[in-house]
């Protein structure tokens, strides 16, 4: 290792956090606990999708999602055996990944169904499917209220078998919005719908159906809840939840929870030089900001090409020696200026950019609400070049 911004990727607290959840899940819905899919996609959220996906397995996931089949073939690169669920588009895809890998792919308009059922045909197999149903986000997926004639294709295509129908939430995060339970409504009501030979839906998730059997039981099984969709409301787990950034040891802001969980990423960098400015002078491009008094300023190699966002300069700090010091000037390519001024610091201390130092604390979320985003951005925005070692 040469640069020393690296990011530390806790496995055992990854691995912590999914049995919490599982625990936390079978405590609140008791005999109709749901199944867990683990949400991997861009590349895990940024801590590395082979080495998350691996640890979850030996946690107890079964099932793993990705956002296209470049990502599935990945994760079977790395070794993962478990089942492995394509959330995204496919029309424009090649197709031949699903079968080279043993990926699930997701259908979520008659386009991609054609293609790949011509592909399975191709093949000479019989693949199992997601189903995806558009309730409100008008994204991707079958629009809820045009599924008795959108349909019928993709459900007498030959070569395919469906195996689950699912739906996303536009703003499970917004406690206020309600278009979230609209959409629940939204999705069972195209359940509702569907043939009997397609689905059964139990009788406790609102919907009157044939079968009312238990999750275990169901096929196809129903899937609607991301990390925050969980922590809201139970009646749309259904048979299956998808957490992903609770897995990383957030909360969606701003939502809180009484899970016990553990942030799995430590960011950090050392101090590779200290100056001294002269009251009056700028610090960085643009010179935005301009001494007050003398003051001292510690430089740390890592700029917005890791993925550190401009806005931090003049909002954000870092950690030294257990102290924060403000990100000031401007955040560059390859480095960023923090204030020290009246610290004792030395070329080589650690520097924390996320996680814990001394008595104190930065987190994703407190990061994101500094610059007006989201904590999936400032993860997945940290760049290839800074190395994960993973503990």
């Amino acid at each position: 290792m040469i640069r020393p911004t690296v990011a530390r990727i806790d496995l055992d607290a990854l691995k912590s956090n999914y049995r919490r959840i599982v625990e936390y899940l079978a405590a609140e819905a008791g005999d109709r606990t749901p199944g867990v899919i683990a949400v991997v996609k861009a590349n895990a959220y940024g801590h590395g999708a082979g080495q998350v996906a691996l640890a979850l397995e030996e946690a107890g996931a079964d099932l793993v999602a990705c956002a296209d089949i470049e990502e599935g073939h990945a994760l079977r690169e790395a070794g993962v055996a478990a089942e492995i669920l394509v959330f995204g588009a496919l029309s424009v895809s090649d197709l031949d990944g699903l079968f080279d890998c043993h990926l699930t792919p997701t259908i979520s308009t008659p386009g991609a169904a054609r293609a790949v059922q011509a592909a399975a045909r191709k093949y000479n197999q019989r693949l199992r499917y997601h189903l995806k149903i558009d309730t409100g986000m008008n994204r991707l997926g079958f629009r809820f209220d045009n599924v008795r004639r959108s349909l019928p294709e993709l459900l007498a295509s030959p070569n395919l078998e469906l195996a689950a129908i699912y739906t996303h939430f536009a703003t499970a995060d917004d406690p206020a919005s309600p278009l979230f339970n609209e959409q629940r409504l939204r999705f069972e009501q195209a359940l509702g719908t569907l043939p009997a030979s397609s689905v059964l839906v139990s009788s406790d998730s609102g919907t009157l159906t044939p079968g009312g059997s238990t999750r275990p039981e169901r096929t196809p099984y129903l899937h609607a809840a991301n990390s925050a969709a969980m922590l809201r409301d139970s009646r749309v787990w259904y048979d299956r939840v998808r957490p992903g950034l609770l897995l990383y040891g957030i909360v969606p802001p701003p939502l809180a929870s009484t899970l016990s969980l553990t942030p799995i990423m430590t960011l950090t960098s050392r101090i590779v030089a200290v100056k001294g400015v002269r009251t009056g002078e700028g610090v960085g491009y643009g010179v935005k900001f301009s001494a007050a008094i003398p003051t001292t300023i510690a430089i740390v190699p890592a700029g917005y090409a890791d993925g550190l966002d401009l806005r931090l300069a003049g909002g954000g700090s870092v950690l030294i020696r257990g102290r924060r010091a403000p990100i000031v000037g401007s955040v560059c390519m390859d480095m960023l200026m923090a204030d020290v001024t009246g610290l004792d610091v030395s070329p080589g201390d650690e520097v924390v950019i996320i996680g814990s130092q001394g008595d104190d604390r930065i987190d994703v979320r407190e990061m994101a609400a500094q610059i007006g985003t989201i904590p999936y951005e400032i993860l997945c925005r940290i760049g290839s070049r800074i190395e994960r070692l993973y503990q």
